[in-house]
């Protein structure tokens, strides 16, 4: 496994100079910053993950202020509480996408966010309050409790919502492989926790957080970012 410094320079070779790749990366919020975020923008970036996973991105976002309305905008208490009737009025709603699966799983992340609530006091504190360190642990967080929030789609909601985290994009899991830390895309717990290493070493080197790690990462392959 080469040092960061080796890699930041692949990258920024392919960038365009160390200038232009630091333009580049984003920056996650502070965690007193994502501790103010309220649930119900948790919902709604939850849900739009789980819809676009599998559909055209584009469709979703112009239809999103429909969903916006259909979901009550995403309070959590309310979409929580829905019933069947609710569900019938969704699925009957033109201005979504009237998937059955997904349109469950929001209420269900609804109540996943709720319950979160009630065991710390916020979801949004949950999310901004785990270790660094331990990444992976938050991701088998969503994908254990949540709905459809497994893979990269759990990796997206927090990346979206400015949480400090990396994305097992393929040119990230292909940087990975060529640095021997996994051998293919990474799903089991021991190949998970091989990645969580690497990043917390390169994070060692660096100093750099583990959103702009992944970003480099994924600059080093093609040059987009993730």
């Amino acid at each position: 496994m080469r040092k960061f410094a080796e890699i930041y320079r692949i990258a920024a070779d392919r960038q365009g100079g160390a200038d232009a790749l630091g333009a580049g990366l984003t920056r996650p919020l502070s965690p007193a910053e994502l501790a103010l975020v309220p649930g119900d923008r948790w919902l709604s970036c939850m849900a739009k993950c789980l819809f676009q996973a599998g559909f055209n991105w584009s469709v979703i976002e112009a239809r999103w202020p429909g969903f916006e309305t259909a979901f009550d905008g995403f309070d959590v208490a309310r979409v929580a509480f829905y019933h069947d009737d609710d569900m019938d009025r969704l699925l009957a709603d033109k201005g979504i996408v009237r998937n059955a699966a997904k349109v469950s799983a929001v209420i269900a992340n609804a109540r996943f966010l709720q319950d979160l609530a009630k065991e710390h006091g916020s979801a949004a504190r949950v999310f901004a309050d785990w270790p660094d360190a331990d990444y992976i642990g938050l991701l088998q967080l969503l994908a254990r409790r949540g709905s459809r929030l497994g893979a990269v789609t759990g990796q997206r909601v927090l990346r979206s919502m400015g949480r400090d985290g990396f994305i097992l994009s393929p040119d990230v899991t292909a940087r990975l492989i060529a640095e021997d830390v996994v051998a293919k895309a990474p799903s089991a717990q021991r190949d998970m926790r091989a990645v969580q290493d690497a990043f917390n070493t390169w994070s060692e080197q660096s100093g750099c957080d583990l959103t702009a790690i992944s970003q480099v990462l994924a600059f080093s392959i093609d040059g987009r970012g993730n």
